[in-house]
């Protein structure tokens, strides 16, 4: 990889740092990189950004060229399809130039059954814009929207905002029928709001000082929030609490869950002031979630069903189960939705996602069919309880994103937007049969198959020559299912594979897909990922000169570990909010998300079992004297999931244990988790992303 000669790396200092658990010693000679608001850390990063900046001058060029032609392929003013609720089509519109999304409604009129066209991308006539990203985030270089929840009755608007990329939102109402913002404002809240049925009362979240959402509270509109009370607070660390109003409107729905348990509890949303009454004690071990449907309440749960069951309950006194789909190992059940005489339960088989329709809530239930053979399918929101058919959300590797209608009574599936894809810099148009898709296997050091997704430009030889980028996650039972990318047809168009590996601790496969590649099965995860990459040149798909490793976030986990047991077996990695300093992350409970997180990879502070294990894996503390790939870290300052001085610190130690490679940081100073905000600007992320991978591997 060429680089401007007068770049020098930057040269962390080294301050001694010692604790000690279960009779080891953790060295973190780094550790002064976690204080953020030390100006010698700020300093730091700053010179790790123009180091990466000028490392990648030559790039410049390359990366304008991917940024134009995502650009020029993307229909820039375009409009959602419009999603009916009550007497309102809502949608959300972008516009050429703008960073953010404009969220909108038009009066529904009479005898319009279907949502309006948006094919052209123009204003739908009469609108009413709710909110305007771009006007909230004037004089901001970030801006989120966290909640947007509009009451029953459609007068108010619940809105929560982020400008720092930390997600801790500022809660907001708006009176939709004056404009006004009311002065009941609500700073810290959490994702997710209710309503009660009148529109009255507004339920909402706030987070304690390691970010767990633990408190509902209760809002009466035109008070202060002074006033508010706490519906429900849930002391157990290791759970976090949702709130949400059913489809139906019927109850006000407060969740607890843990990695592994989980509880509910209702309230009448005509009666917002009552106690929540819990549907079913908390069991260790038992997960369930609860769907309001008629007499019923629907629950999925995996008691005694590891892939999960669906059975149901009284409304009105809530007690024992009765099973109504009951579990079929190899089918994971993954949620259910219920209308008015319509049950759908959104399923994955054979490592394929897929929608179960159970009509007039019988047992008699139908698939419904989907012709590729990859692709992903899911329910869209669906507002609107009393319905006869339901939105969903189609895409593969090749398939732009669609939305169709399904009519549940006549099975008919009408296609109501297909994704633009616009012609590119040289007025190529899009044509989803210049591309295929393929499955493949791989064999793991156990012998277990893993299942490989690839998508690549028609023709593709298979004779080691194509370079390839592989990606992974495999953590949190998360599906990497095949999505469709418009910055990915750059990439593929000169001659790159993509390929996903399905590694085990995600969900492509099933809960115990998920269980093998967990707590002190976790090393599954990474000697999977191997395997596929190993596979991939001994198929002949890629050689390992021409492929790149790339992971996000747990993922980063994934890049750092692999990058430590196979360093041999990819030219590149490029990891993004990487996990890499797992051990001492999950060892601070003072840290956002460590004590829930427990159930996930194990708890280290306790257990010397644990300890050790992680110990073993964990990228930061196994840096070694080898010949690395080339690794691109790329980070966030305000990330609250995963702090930006892990990847920073992991970044010093490889540069100072193992120089001869190239390791590159690049810190967004003002982003969270999910990177820059703005639309053009995570182009031009990706853009800085996809030429480095470029340059790399030379297609």
């Amino acid at each position: 990889m060429s680089t401007d000669t007068a770049a020098t790396p930057p040269v962390a200092k080294r301050v001694p740092s010692e604790r000690t658990h279960h009779g080891d010693t953790i060295v973190d000679e780094y550790a002064w990189l976690a204080a953020k608001d030390d100006p010698e850390t700020i300093d730091y990063l700053k010179a790790e950004n123009a180091y990466t900046e000028a490392a990648t001058a030559h790039l410049a060029g390359l990366r304008e060229t991917l940024f134009e032609e995502t650009k020029r392929r993307t229909q820039e003013t375009d409009l959602s399809v419009p999603t009916r609720k009550g007497a309102y089509w809502y949608y959300t519109r972008t516009v050429e130039g703008q960073q953010y999304g404009i969220q909108c409604r038009r009066a529904v009129r009479d005898g319009e059954t279907a949502p309006p066209s948006t094919a052209d991308g123009a204003p739908l006539d009469g609108e009413e814009v709710l909110l305007d990203g771009n006007a909230l985030a004037e004089g901001h270089d970030f801006f989120a929207l966290g909640t947007f929840d509009v009451s029953p009755d459609g007068r108010w608007l619940a809105y929560s905002t982020d400008f720092a990329g930390d997600e801790r939102f500022t809660l907001r109402v708006k009176d939709l029928s004056t404009g006004e913002v009311l002065p009941d404002e609500v700073p810290d809240a959490f994702y997710g709001s209710a309503w009660s049925a009148d529109g009255s009362t507004l339920f909402y979240l706030t987070v304690d000082e390691a970010w767990r959402p633990y408190r509902v509270w209760r809002h009466a509109i035109g008070t202060p929030p002074s006033d508010d009370v706490v519906v429900f607070q849930e002391d157990d660390e290791r759970f976090w609490v949702g709130v949400e109003l059913t489809r139906s409107e019927k109850f006000i729905v407060i969740e607890a869950h843990s990695k592994v348990t989980s509880e509910a509890r209702v309230i009448p949303a005509s009666n917002p002031t009552g106690e929540p009454a819990v549907i079913a004690p908390r069991r260790q071990g038992v997960e369930y979630s609860i769907e309001h449907h008629g007499h019923r309440f629907l629950i999925l749960h995996n008691d005694g069903a590891e892939d999960f069951a669906l059975a149901y309950t009284s409304a009105d006194a809530p007690g024992d189960w009765t099973t109504l789909i009951p579990h079929t190992p190899g089918t994971r059940l993954e949620s259910v939705d219920a209308f008015s005489n319509h049950v759908v339960v959104s399923l994955r088989k054979d490592g394929l996602t897929g929608l179960r329709v159970i009509p007039d809530g019988s047992t008699d239930s139908f698939d419904i069919a989907f012709p590729e053979p990859l692709y992903s399918v899911g329910l869209e929101s669906n507002p609107e309880y009393d319905t006869a058919s339901v939105r969903l959300h189609y895409a593969s590797f090749v398939t732009p994103d669609s939305v169709y209608d399904y009519d549940l009574t006549t099975r008919e599936m009408v296609l109501r937007k297909q994704k633009p894809v616009l012609a590119s810099l040289g007025g190529t148009a899009f044509d989803s049969a210049d591309y295929e898709q393929h499955r493949d296997w791989a064999v793991a050091d156990d012998g277990t198959r893993v299942p490989i997704s690839l998508v690549c430009k028609a023709g593709t030889p298979k004779d080691g020559s194509a370079p390839c980028v592989i990606y992974g996650y495999g953590s949190y039972e998360a599906s990497m299912d095949p999505w469709f990318s418009i910055p990915r047809l750059s990439l593929l168009d000169r001659g790159v594979i993509f390929a996903v590996a399905h590694i085990r601790g995600g969900g492509e496969l099933g809960r115990r897909w998920y269980e093998d590649g967990k707590m002190l099965a976790k090393k599954n995860t990474f000697t999977d990922f191997v395997a596929c990459a190993r596979h991939l040149v001994k198929a002949g798909w890629t050689s390992t000169d021409r492929l790149v490793a790339r992971g996000g976030s747990a993922g980063g986990l994934l890049m750092g570990a692999v990058a430590n047991i196979a360093p041999d077996a990819f030219t590149g990695v490029v990891a993004q909010v990487p996990f890499v300093d797992a051990l001492n992350s999950i060892l601070d409970p003072s840290l956002p998300l460590t004590v829930t997180e427990w159930e996930e990879w194990g708890n280290p502070l306790h257990d010397p079992e644990v300890y050790a294990y992680m110990k073993s894996y964990t990228p930061y503390e196994n840096v070694a004297a080898v010949e690395y790939p080339a690794i691109l870290a790329v980070t966030s300052l305000n990330d609250t999931r995963v702090l930006y001085h892990e990847p920073a610190k992991w970044v010093a130690r490889l540069r100072a244990t193992s120089p001869a490679s190239e390791y590159l940081l690049k810190t967004e100073m003002g982003a969270g988790h999910g990177g820059p905000s703005g639309r053009y600007d995570a182009w031009k992320e990706e853009a800085f992303v996809a030429a480095w991978i470029l340059d790399r591997i030379k297609p």
